[in-house]
């Protein structure tokens, strides 16, 4: 029991030592419309966008963690720029769970259009970042890469992550810098969203904490 105090207090200290004013999510995907409004209202980019992920997601229009994992492979499989083992169907999951703002289990057009976007923008700041050009973020890079993509970490933070999403020598390839960027982005916007007075705190039950973390 001590223990368990012990890590759930240490976890109370990171995010309290956190400025959540200084963290930049991007806007969540907007929610779903009716499919004839939304075709009225498209541009010619928008268009084709839908066109394709519509070639991608098949007849129910919406991409399941398999697919997104294929989707994903076959895009980095042609870049041999980026270091990368190729995203996990766990990976995967969890970013669908974290993207996945109706619960179906799967992304809709409105939110892979989001992620899409997403990942096209921190695939640049990846390689921007990549000073080396080795194909993976160093340790000393990846301070600056995290608060360019809009999240500058404090250090507790910031070790935490390295733990969970580098290797044994605090390098960061592509797939793992990108699902931490999801999960990042999903958490602060889960956040802000529940920080009603914006004073930077929030107050949730045991059941919301849990659909919180269970699901993402």
């Amino acid at each position: 029991m001590f223990l368990v105090k012990k890590m759930l207090g240490g976890i109370v200290d990171v995010v309290s030592n956190i400025d959540p004013g200084q963290f930049v999510p991007s806007d969540p995907p907007p929610t779903r419309r009716p499919l004839a409004y939304v075709q009225a209202n498209e541009n010619d980019e928008e268009r084709k966008f839908r066109s394709v992920f519509q070639q991608l997601a098949g007849d129910d229009m919406e991409v399941s963690p398999n697919e997104l994992m294929n989707i994903l492979n076959k895009i980095i499989a042609k870049r041999g720029d980026l270091k990368t083992d190729g995203f996990s169907v766990e990976s995967c999951r969890s970013m669908v769970a974290v993207m996945d703002s109706d619960s179906t289990g799967k992304l809709g057009f409105e939110e892979f259009k989001y992620l899409w976007n997403n990942i096209k923008k921190w695939q640049a700041i990846y390689k921007q970042f990549d000073a080396d050009q080795s194909g993976l973020i160093g340790a000393s890079e990846l301070p600056n890469a995290f608060r360019a993509a809009g999240f500058p970490l404090n250090d507790q933070l910031f070790q935490l992550l390295i733990r969970r999403y580098s290797d044994e020598n605090g390098n960061m390839d592509f797939d793992n810098y990108i699902g931490c960027l999801v999960r990042l982005d999903a958490m602060c916007r889960a956040f802000k969203t529940l920080d009603k007075d914006n004073n930077g705190s929030i107050k949730v039950n045991i059941k919301e904490w849990l659909q919180l973390t269970m699901y993402s």
